[in-house]
């Protein structure tokens, strides 16, 4: 005997495995970057991200602060993962997010 099937749960598994496919299908990089806090990641969630979520990471927080989806270069992520990176190893407060991370915060947790 079968069950009666509900439009609405149809409805909810179809869009579920549209987005997995759609995510599956735009690949790793650009799920992270959709799932990625940017500026609000937390210093000690920066910190411990390898050199790829770090560089996924910078490039969202820069994309922020200049309010535009542009790239910045590749010069400009890699002083920022640096600056970011002495920064947050200072910050008073660990979980400074890394867009509040900086000299005020070494001294007075934020």
């Amino acid at each position: 005997m079968s069950t009666p099937t509900h439009p609405a749960r149809t409805a909810c598994a179809a869009a579920a495995i549209a987005l997995a496919t759609t995510l599956l299908a735009a690949g790793c990089g650009e799920a992270e970057k959709v799932v990625n806090k940017g500026g609000d990641t937390p210093c000690t969630e920066f910190v411990q991200q390898d050199a790829e979520k770090q560089r996924v990471t910078v490039r969202k927080f820069l994309e922020q602060e200049q309010n535009t989806t542009t790239e910045p270069t590749a010069d400009t992520v890699d002083a920022a993962i640096v600056t970011i990176k002495l920064m947050c190893e200072a910050q008073a407060n660990p979980d400074t997010p890394i867009k509040q991370a900086d000299l005020t915060g070494v001294f007075v947790p934020k």
